[in-house]
């Protein structure tokens, strides 16, 4: 029996668990259960600090899922934040603001398949470089309504892909319709990177690296393709190719 890729999933950061009023970690089942459809073994990254233990973490597994979650502190990206700006964001993940960073940085320096999804998507650009928009509603003239919470698995808007680009080459595609559960989206893009896919409103969708083979796989994505597996098979097929990839260079390294 061939051994699945291991897949390490970022969770999110909670002050107080189900278990216990200790700080907790929390994931939902859609990220694990799209790895596991696409033919990978989930495992979760515990969420720490200490450098030494990432590093190993990145080392032991075939490639890196970033998921969603709440806001990053702006202080990671925008020095002098307008107040009326400054209100709209929270709640934040403090202690994964610390991590995340370090865990991208390894991910290139081991050459680690990466997938990035909303957060995981808006920390990516920040670590390399870029930043955000921190409102979208109070920063995008005319823009559509990016925080559709009661559709997290539905599509509610398209996006414009680049017929160049990876992503159009997964979904065979050069538009898609996606979900939309954000406020905030990417700024500056970061110099490594290039925009693949935009809304309407030119809100950025998705991003690759503009030097592929810097990493055997790097998708970036500011929709939630977990949650629309079900619905649609092109968004399966953005976790099959991930984790094949991931495959691959687990084979390369026996």
């Amino acid at each position: 029996m061939n051994r699945r890729p291991i897949i390490l999933i970022t969770p999110s950061t909670a002050q107080s668990g189900a278990e216990f009023a200790d700080c907790s970690i929390s994931l939902s089942n859609r990220y694990a259960d799209a790895v596991i459809a696409a033919g990978g073994l989930p495992q979760i990254f515990p969420a720490t600090t200490n450098r030494t233990v990432i590093s190993e973490a990145v080392e032991r597994s075939d490639g890196v899922l970033m998921t969603g979650g709440d806001d990053i502190d702006p202080k990671l990206y925008a020095k002098d934040l307008p107040e009326e700006l400054a209100k709209t964001v929270g709640p934040l993940e403090p202690e994964r603001d610390v991590w995340e960073p370090s865990l991208i940085a390894d991910i290139f320096q081991q050459q680690k398949p990466l997938f990035a999804i909303c957060r995981g998507h808006q920390m990516l650009n920040i670590a390399l470089g870029g930043n955000l928009l921190v409102d979208i509603a109070s920063q995008v003239p005319g823009a559509l309504n990016h925080r559709r919470m009661d559709a997290k698995a539905r599509p509610v808007h398209e996006v414009k892909i680049a017929p160049d680009s990876l992503l159009a080459r997964l979904t065979g595609r050069q538009t898609l319709g996606v979900n939309s559960t954000h406020h905030q989206a990417l700024g500056e893009v970061a110099g490594p990177l290039r925009v693949v896919a935009s809304s309407a409103d030119g809100v950025i969708e998705a991003v690759e690296l503009r030097e592929a083979r810097r990493l055997p796989f790097l998708l970036s994505v500011q929709f939630h393709p977990e949650r629309l597996i079900d619905s649609d098979p092109a968004f399966l097929q953005l976790f099959s190719s991930f984790v094949a990839a991931c495959d691959g260079g687990r084979q390369k390294s026996l």
